[in-house]
């Protein structure tokens, strides 16, 4: 790929109190073998060692501001008006591409898409806090199609974004707090298409985030509803009510015989179905 034709990525990570994981985010941006990219990081106003952070790294970040704001959407909205990518992928602090050449790899199928192809995604390995992979997730788009309306079956977290996408649906809707990548991908995949790229783990998701932490596990199922509703879609389908369904069986076996034996019986229900490990191993 020559450097012509080589898109522009742009990685935007939000970061709030987040000294302990930034430096091997950022590391992880700094070590692609793709030349052609700019790093924007968004920090919300943090008092624990994260602007020292920014500083020592000045020279590897294109842009980087430390100021309050309203949450990951908000600050990603504010990153999006400073990158000039033609891709737009969304990390945290908390995580990190996978290897070296993620970026060089994504890149040599971006530019295969057509331009009504505004998303684009890989794999996500879930890691615990000791960096222990513990499963992937992200399948075909055409095996997730049909259920995307009713649940976020696209791992966002470095997930591409044509930057034409935000010029045609606009930028997060940052009234929410955990689901608004699913609303505004909604926007987008209600009637477009994505491009699931095989064979790529794009980044490190390490479990315990806002999205995926036990306690918000209500709230998260009420905000993807908050987002179908926006879309015309009034009534829950199958999907969103057996998952609604499992997360208050969870937080009745969580009530009822407590946190250590409630996370046995999540993995036994997981090894019965043939899946690893996950709840014993956070």
């Amino acid at each position: 790929m020559n450097n012509e034709s080589a898109p522009l990525i742009s990685i935007i990570v939000a970061v709030f109190n987040g000294a302990k994981t930034l430096q091997q985010c950022i590391d992880s941006v700094i070590l692609q073998t793709y030349p052609n990219r700019e790093l924007i990081i968004i920090d919300g106003g943090s008092k624990d060692g994260t602007v020292d952070l920014l500083k020592a790294n000045s020279k590897q970040i294109s842009y980087w501001i430390s100021e309050p704001d309203h949450g990951v959407y908000n600050a990603w909205n504010k990153g999006l008006s400073q990158a000039k990518g033609d891709w737009i992928c969304f990390l945290g602090a908390d995580d990190y591409f996978w290897d070296a050449q993620v970026l060089e790899r994504m890149a040599e199928q971006l530019i295969k898409l057509p331009s009504s192809i505004r998303v684009a995604y890989g794999q996500v390995r879930i890691v615990n806090a000791h960096d222990e992979g513990l499963y992937q997730i992200g399948d075909h788009w055409q095996k997730v199609k049909k259920s995307f309306k009713q649940a976020m079956c696209i791992p966002h977290i470095g997930t591409m974004h044509r930057s034409s996408l935000f010029e045609l649906r606009g930028i997060f809707d940052d009234s929410f707090r955990i689901a608004g990548d699913y609303e505004l991908l909604l926007r987008e995949l209600k009637t477009g298409e994505a491009m699931f790229i095989p064979d790529i783990i794009v980044t490190a998701m390490r479990q315990g985030g806002i999205s995926n932490a036990h306690s918000n596990s209500i709230e998260a199922m009420l905000e993807l509803r908050r987002a179908q509703r926006m879309h015309g879609q009034y009534y829950p389908g199958f999907f969103w009510v057996m998952a609604m369904t499992r997360v208050y069986i969870r937080l009745l076996l969580w009530n009822l015989f407590g946190e250590k034996i409630a996370r046995k019986l999540f993995d036994l229900s997981r090894w019965v179905k043939g899946l690893p490990q996950y709840w014993t191993r956070t």
